[in-house]
């Protein structure tokens, strides 16, 4: 009887033992095959150009491709021997099965933010959590925690700051976290004055974050130490009021605030003076019933998503419309109930295409200046007489 009763004890001690062994083994063979692997970050892209508006119109926007999460990593070195023993390890060990895989792929990207390191950051309120796209390191980081106990619920607004932190504002948490460009959590700030977050912009030469106040119908200034010292707007209908205010973007001096249920964009300078109204409600191509992200380019043109009918419509600084891009479904140039909306210093467009998962990017083509016509001119004048 004693002996019989030892043996369930002696295999459970042997089962830890090897337990034991065989994450030491893995933990071994990680460090020896994440020296040996890297990645280049690729766009999904189709296999035949697509610009906007379509020839014979002088072209205005090239699809680049889009973002998923993992399936954008391509391997450029082969695999050696130590990461396939890694594999093996991992799929004996219970890791490597594919819901691991489907955590790291975008599920319902909300908004975003771009920076001039080559780092696309992504919020994502189905995942709970921040994706961090890397061109430069040829990588893709999922953030989830943004405190010590706490975790993301709703984030939606992010933006990046001057020295690399990434800021992201949670609906559902009511409050603005700050995080370093590594993904931990550095601190928070607005529980006390927010009641549902969303958008969220930052002016780069003061540091003063814009957070957009959806169920107190306003947008709220918090310095760089997160103390508040400005509230824009109020509800109501007209200028510098709001009603359930979104998103924002802070660019070129200008904020910019998509004021949702009065359909419409509303513009104020740096101070948070009202300077002028993009877009109006109305049943036509062009004119807005839901609007969500808005952001702006380099020539000062205006990008608004047009939630209910699936757009992304363009805008000249002066309002008035140019043209849409997309219609409802899953091709290039199609969205599915869209969400956020930026761009970047190189002019690309990001649209977070929340149902389809996905975030789709457009290069604006410039159109050439006349310094820069002359020149190509000048240029092609030589060839001819040489």
């Amino acid at each position: 009887m004693h002996r019989s009763a030892e043996r369930p004890h002696n295999r459970t001690g042997i089962i830890l033992s090897i337990r034991v062994l065989v994450s030491l083994l893995l933990l071994t063979v990680l460090l020896t095959a994440c020296g040996e692997t890297k990645y280049l970050l690729r766009y999904e892209t189709p296999s035949s150009e697509k610009i906007w508006p379509p020839p014979p119109d002088t072209p205005r926007f090239r699809y680049i491709g889009q973002l998923t999460g993992e399936p954008n990593l391509e391997r450029v070195e082969k695999k050696g021997s130590s990461e396939a023993i890694y594999g093996f390890f991992r799929a004996l060990v219970g890791l490597g099965r594919a819901n691991n895989k489907r955590a790291k792929t975008l599920l319902r990207p909300q908004g975003g933010a771009s920076d001039s390191q080559g780092r696309i950051v992504v919020s994502d309120a189905g995942r709970q959590a921040v994706f961090v796209f890397d061109e430069k390191q040829g990588s893709v980081d999922v953030f989830r925690e943004a405190g010590k106990v706490l975790n993301f619920v709703s984030p939606v607004g992010v933006a990046i700051a001057k020295n690399g932190d990434i800021l992201v504002a949670d609906a559902e948490l009511r409050r603005v976290i700050r995080l370093g460009a590594n993904g931990v959590p550095k601190g928070e700030f607005g529980f006390t004055d927010l009641e549902r977050p969303t958008g969220l912009a930052i002016d780069p030469a003061t540091e003063r974050v814009f957070v957009a106040d959806t169920e107190e119908h306003n947008v709220k200034v918090f310095n760089s130490q997160g103390k508040l010292v400005q509230i824009i707007g109020k509800v109501g209908v007209g200028n510098g009021e709001f009603n359930a205010p979104t998103h924002v973007a802070f660019i070129g001096g200008f904020l910019y605030v998509t004021d949702t249920f009065n359909a419409r964009i509303q513009v104020f300078d740096a101070q948070g003076e009202y300077l002028k109204t993009v877009g109006e409600r109305g049943g036509y191509l062009g004119n807005l019933v839901r609007p969500k992200g808005v952001t702006a380019d380099t020539d000062g043109n205006i990008y608004i998503i047009e939630s209910f009918h699936d757009y992304l419509l363009v805008y000249d600084k002066d309002a008035r419309f140019l043209l849409p891009i997309g219609g409802t479904g899953s091709g290039v140039g199609q969205f599915y109930l869209p969400a956020g909306v930026w761009s970047d210093a190189r002019n690309r467009i990001y649209v977070a295409d929340m149902f389809n998962g996905r975030v789709v990017i457009f290069q604006y083509i410039k159109e050439p200046s006349q310094k820069e016509s002359d020149a190509a001119g000048k240029t092609k004048v030589g060839k001819r007489d040489s």
